[in-house]
C-alpha cells in the first residue's frame, strides 16, 4: 500500500472531524444568540411585569413552578437524551417515546390537578387551587413536541430550534406584559408559561415531518430496551429537580409569599444568563461529543475547549451581576425589589461553579453507564440534604449561601468524576481556568471600586460599572493573549463568514 493510500483515513477523519468542529460552532453560535436575544427579551417582560404585580404573585407561581418541573422530568424520563446517545434510532423507537410521553403527562395533569386543594392549604395560597388546572396545561402540552425537538437536535439544526423558542418567548412576552397592564395579576404569568409552551409545541409541528403514522401497536419492547440508561437518567434528573426546588417548597411553607417572590425572582434573574448558555452549550455538545467518544485525544481537548470558552464567557458575566446588583435593581425595578439585592448579589457566585459542572456532567452521560451518574448525583444530594437542613430554619440568605456552597461541591464531584474518565489531566484544566479566574477577579474589584464612587445619578454609576467592566475585561484578555479570548474571536469570526 501507498502512502498516500495509507494516509487517506486519517485525511478523512480529520475532515470528519472539521465538520463536527464546524457544526458544533455554529450550533453554539446560533444557540447563544438565540439564547441572549430571548434573555434580553425575558429581561425586558420581567421588568414590565415585576414592576406591574407582587411578590407575592411570583411567590405562587414559583410553588407550581416547582411541582410542574418535577412533572415535566417524569413525563421525559430520559428517553430523549437515549434517542440522541443511540446511533440511529428506528421508526418504533421515535412512536414509543411519543406514546409514553403523552401518556405520562396525561396521567401526571389528572393528578397535579386533582392535589391543587391540597397544596393551597398547604401553603396558605387559595389562589393556586383556581390557577392550576390552567399552568398544568403546560405539561401535556409540552410532551407533544418532545420528539420532534429530540430529531431537530440530532440533525443539529440549532438554528431552527432557536427561531422556535426566540417566536414562543415574544408571544408569550407580549400576553405577559398585556395582562399585567390589564389588571389581570397572577394570571399574566400563567398564561405566559403555559403560552410559551403550546406556541413552541404548535411551531415544532409544522416545521417537522415526523408523526406517529405507523399501524401498528405499541411497541414496548423498543421502549424497554431504552429504559437501562432512561431510568438511570430519569433518577438524576428527577433527584436533582427535586432538590433544585426544594428551596422554593420550604421557604413558601416557613415564610411569607413576599419572602418566597424575593429569593425565587434572585434566582430566576441569576438563571437568565446562566441557564440560557448552559443551555445552548449543553444542547449542542452533548450530541456532538457522542460522536468523538472513541477517539480519547480529540474528546478530552474538546472538553478542556467547551469548558474553557464557557468560563470565559460565564465568570465575568457573573461577577460582573453581582457587582451592580444594587444599581441594577435600583434603576430597573425599583424600590418594590430592593430586598431582592442581598440575595442577588450572592446567588450570582453559584454562577461560577454551575457551568463547568454541566459540562463535566455532559461528559458522564457520554462516558458513563446509567447507574455510576445515578451514584454520583446521590452523593451530591446527600451533600445537599445536609446544607439544606442547616440554612433552612436559620434565615433566606442562609439558604442562598449554602446553594453556593452546594454548586462549589457540586462542580468538583462532577469534574473529578469527569477527568477519570477522559485524557484530560486535573493540571491542564486548572492552567487553562486560572488565568480566566484572575482576570474576572480583577474586572470584579474594579466594578465594585466603581459602585462606590460618588456618583449620585444611579443610572450614571451603572452605566460607568458596566462600561469599566466589559473594558478591563477585554483590555486584559488581549493584553495577555488569553487562549479562550482567540477561541471565542474566532468562533465570531466564523459565525459572520458563514
Amino acid at each position: 500500500m501507498s502512502a498516500t493510500s495509507a494516509a487517506e483515513p486519517a485525511q478523512r477523519c480529520e475532515t470528519l472531524a472539521e465538520a463536527l468542529k464546524d457544526k458544533v460552532a455554529r450550533g453554539v453560535a446560533w444557540s447563544i444568540g438565540e439564547k441572549i436575544g430571548t434573555m434580553l427579551l425575558q429581561m425586558g417582560v420581567s421588568i414590565v411585569v415585576l414592576r406591574l404585580l407582587l411578590p407575592a404573585d411570583f411567590g405562587v407561581v414559583a410553588v407550581l413552578t416547582a411541582f410542574a418541573a418535577l412533572a415535566l422530568v417524569v413525563v421525559d424520563s430520559g428517553f430523549s437524551q437515549t434517542l440522541i446517545r443511540k446511533a440511529e434510532p428506528a421508526p418504533e423507537d421515535y412512536k414509543a417515546v411519543f406514546l409514553f410521553n403523552v401518556g405520562a403527562s396525561a396521567a401526571l395533569y389528572v393528578l397535579l390537578t386533582a392535589l391543587a386543594p391540597v397544596a393551597a392549604n398547604y401553603y396558605d395560597m387559595p389562589v393556586i387551587t383556581r390557577i392550576a388546572p390552567v399552568f398544568f396545561l403546560l405539561v401535556p402540552v409540552n410532551a407533544l413536541c418532545v420528539i420532534q425537538n429530540t430529531i431537530f437536535t440530532r440533525r443539529f439544526s440549532f438554528a431552527l430550534l432557536s427561531k422556535v423558542t426566540f417566536a414562543s418567548s415574544v408571544v408569550s412576552g407580549c400576553a405577559a406584559v398585556l395582562l399585567a397592564l390589564a389588571g389581570c395579576g397572577v394570571w399574566s404569568l400563567v398564561a405566559q408559561r403555559v403560552l410559551q409552551t403550546g406556541v413552541r409545541a404548535v411551531l415544532l409541528w409544522r416545521l417537522s415531518d415526523w408523526r406517529p403514522r405507523a399501524t401498528s401497536g405499541w411497541n414496548f419492547g423498543a421502549l424497554r430496551a431504552m429504559m437501562p440508561y432512561s431510568f438511570s437518567l430519569l433518577a438524576t434528573d428527577l433527584i436533582a429537580s427535586f432538590y433544585n426546588k426544594i428551596p422554593q417548597l420550604f421557604i413558601g411553607k416557613i415564610y411569607s409569599a413576599g419572602t418566597l417572590g424575593y429569593f425565587d425572582q434572585a434566582q430566576k434573574l441569576k438563571d437568565l444568563p446562566v441557564t440560557s448558555t448552559m443551555a445552548a452549550v449543553q444542547g449542542v455538545t452533548f450530541p456532538a461529543l457522542s460522536k468523538i467518544a472513541s477517539d480519547g485525544k480529540k474528546f478530552a481537548e474538546s472538553y478542556r475547549q467547551v469548558t474553557m470558552v464557557v468560563a470565559y464567557t460565564m465568570f465575568p458575566m457573573m461577577l460582573g451581576l453581582s457587582a451592580v446588583a444594587h444599581d441594577m435593581f435600583a434603576v430597573l425595578l425599583g424600590e418594590k425589589w430592593m430586598p431582592t439585592v442581598p440575595y442577588f448579589e450572592t446567588i450570582c457566585l453559584a454562577g461560577l461553579f454551575y457551568p463547568v459542572a454541566m459540562v463535566a456532567y455532559n461528559v458522564l452521560k457520554v462516558k458513563c453507564e446509567g447507574p455510576t451518574i445515578v451514584r454520583l448525583e446521590v452523593l451530591k444530594k446527600v451533600i445537599m440534604t445536609l446544607i439544606l437542613a442547616l440554612t433552612i430554619p436559620r434565615s433566606v440568605q442562609a439558604v442562598v449561601w449554602g446553594l453556593v456552597v452546594f454548586a462549589a461541591c457540586e462542580m468538583v464531584v462532577n469534574v473529578t468524576a469527569a477527568l477519570r474518565r477522559t485524557e484530560l489531566t486535573g493540571r491542564r484544566l486548572l492552567r487553562t481556568l486560572l488565568p480566566v479566574v484572575l482576570i474576572s477577579g480583577a474586572m470584579y474589584v474594579a466594578v465594585r471600586a466603581v459602585a462606590a464612587a460618588p456618583i449620585e445619578n444611579a443610572l450614571l454609576r451603572l452605566a460607568a460599572e458596566v462600561g469599566t467592566g466589559v473594558a478591563l475585561y477585554a483590555a486584559l484578555s488581549a493584553l495577555f493573549r488569553l487562549e479562550a479570548f482567540g477561541e471565542v474571536a474566532a468562533m465570531v469570526r466564523r459565525r459572520f463568514e458563514s
